[in-house]
């Protein structure tokens, strides 16, 4: 968990976020071990703006990953650390590839100082396959 939570660290140094001045990393781990990073990208238009979880999986599905077992997020303005929870959109896409009740979500202020919660627990109606 904690080599998780420090690559979410490194990867928010690289978050562009000059409206919000809230940055954000995460570190995505597959099931196969393979850990995906990504980092909050701002727009000035701002709905083109992406998270940093959306970063992540997408790096990694576009690589093939579609397994995935728990991601690290860390953020906050600078000079501090918040432990951020995902945005329903970030959930929504979570949710697409990963169970509820199995996909681990950490947020963390730190690597020794982290809350553990399920999928499930964060966005308890999903939309999937089986509602259309």
């Amino acid at each position: 968990m904690e080599d998780l939570i420090l690559q979410a660290m490194r990867a928010r140094e690289n978050a562009y976020a000059p409206y919000s001045g809230f940055f954000v990393g995460a570190a995505l781990e597959c099931e196969d071990g393979t850990v995906y990073t990504g980092c909050n990208i701002e727009n000035a238009s701002y709905t083109p703006t992406n998270c940093a979880e959306r970063t992540a999986f997408f790096k990694a599905v576009s690589e093939g990953q579609r397994k995935f077992r728990r991601i690290a997020i860390v953020g906050g303005k600078q000079g501090e650390m918040t432990a951020p929870a995902p945005c329903g959109v970030c959930l929504q896409v979570m949710a697409e590839f990963c169970e509820p009740e199995n996909f681990e979500i950490l947020l963390a202020k730190g690597p020794k100082e982290y809350k553990r919660k399920k999928l499930g627990e964060l966005l308890p109606c999903h939309f999937s396959l089986t509602d259309k």
